[in-house]
C-alpha cells in the first residue's frame, strides 16, 4: 500500500503568495500529493533576542523572514484545489485567541469540504509571545490545553458552552460547523507533551530526523497510549525537512533527506520500513529558487517515490 505523501506550500521570501500558492497547490494536487501544508512564524526579530528554537547562538534562517499567515495561505490553497487535505505544521496555537482560532478552522473546513488538519504546537519564540499579547510564554502548555478544549466545544453541537481561564461561552450557537471532524495533531518530544497527545489529540506530527530516533519515539508514544488506556488509534503525519540537490551528496556527514532525488527516496524508504509509519510530507519550498523549481522538484520526487514502490 502506498504511503500518504504531502507537500509544503510556498511561504518563503522568494515567492509571491497570491500567485505562487494557488499555482503550486494546483500542481501538487495534479501530481498526486494527498495533502498541502503550511507553518507559522509570526515575526523575525532583528536583532534576535534568542537563538533558533531557543538555542543560544543558533541563527534564525532567512526563510523565516516575512512568513505569510498560515490560515490565509491555506485559504488560497483551498480555493485552488478540490481533494488535497489542508494542514498546519505547525500553527503556534497560543499566539491566537482560542475562540477565533476555533471558528477560523471550522470556517475553512466548511468552505473546503472537510479537508482541514489542525497541527498545533506551543512554539519556542519569546518574541512571538510578546508580540501576540495573548499569554505568557511560561503558560503556553496550559493555553494549548484550553485551545484544544475550545476547539472541541466550538466544533461540536450547539448550544456551545465553555468555561476556561481565557474563554467563557455561556451558551451560544456557533457556526459554521466543520464539514467533518477536524483532526488535531501534536508534536510530542517530552513526556508531558506525549501525555497531552495521548489524552487529548487525534494524532502525532513528528519531524523525521533519522530512522532509529523516530522509531523509538513512536514506540514510546504507543507504550504510553497503552498505559493510559487509549483505544483510539493515533494518526500520524511525519514532516520531512528535505534539502534537495541535482547531484548526489557524497560526504560522509550527509544528514537524512539531504542530497539527490535518489538519496531522498532511499531515506524515505528506510523511514517507512524502520517505523511502519505511512504518512509523510516534504518540506522543499525553502530550498527552491522559485515556484517553477519547486513544482519541478516536487514532481520528480513524487514520481521517484511511487516508482520505488513506496
Amino acid at each position: 500500500m502506498a504511503i500518504r505523501l504531502g507537500l509544503s506550500l510556498p511561504q518563503a521570501q522568494q515567492y509571491d503568495i497570491g500567485r505562487d500558492v494557488p499555482d503550486v497547490a494546483r500542481a501538487a494536487e495534479r501530481i498526486g500529493y494527498e495533502s498541502l501544508w503550511v507553518y507559522e512564524r509570526a515575526l523575525f526579530p532583528e536583532p534576535a533576542t534568542q537563538g533558533l528554537y531557543g538555542i543560544e547562538g543558533l541563527a534564525w534562517p532567512d526563510m523565516y523572514r516575512g512568513v505569510p499567515d498560515p490560515l490565509v495561505t491555506l485559504t488560497l490553497a483551498a480555493a485552488s484545489t478540490e481533494r488535497a487535505r489542508l494542514g498546519t505544521s505547525v500553527l503556534v496555537a497560543p499566539l491566537h485567541n482560542p475562540f477565533q482560532l476555533a471558528k477560523s478552522l471550522a470556517t475553512l473546513d466548511a468552505a473546503s469540504g472537510g479537508r482541514v488538519v489542525a497541527g498545533l504546537g506551543t512554539g519556542w519564540s519569546l518574541d512571538e509571545y510578546a508580540a501576540s499579547g495573548m499569554a505568557p510564554f511560561a503558560e503556553r502548555g496550559r493555553v494549548l490545553d484550553e485551545i484544544i478544549g475550545v476547539c472541541r466545544a466550538v466544533w461540536g453541537p450547539d448550544p456551545v458552552t465553555y468555561d476556561g481561564s481565557i474563554t467563557k461561552i455561556a451558551s451560544a450557537v456557533v457556526a459554521p460547523k466543520p464539514a467533518r471532524p477536524i483532526s488535531i495533531l501534536l508534536p510530542a518530544n517530552s513526556r508531558k507533551a506525549m501525555t497531552r497527545l495521548v489524552d487529548r489529540a487525534d494524532g502525532w506530527m513528528p519531524i523525521a530526523m533519522g530512522v532509529d530516533p523516530l522509531a523509538e519515539q513512536w514506540r514510546q508514544l504507543q507504550d504510553m497510549a497503552a498505559e493510559r488506556g487509549r483505544t483510539e488509534p493515533i494518526g500520524t503525519m511525519v514532516r520531512v525537512n528535505a534539502r534537495h540537490s541535482p547531484k548526489a551528496y557524497d560526504g560522509t556527514d550527509r544528514s537524512p533527506f539531504q542530497g539527490s532525488t535518489a538519496q531522498i527516496v532511499e531515506d524515505l524508504a528506510a523511514h517507512v520500513d524502520g517505523t511502519g509509519l505511512d504518512g509523510f510530507f516534504l518540506e522543499l519550498q525553502g530550498g527552491a529558487r522559485d515556484a517553477e523549481e519547486l513544482k519541478d522538484v516536487a514532481a520528480e520526487l513524487y514520481e521517484a517515490v511511487r516508482a520505488a514502490g513506496i
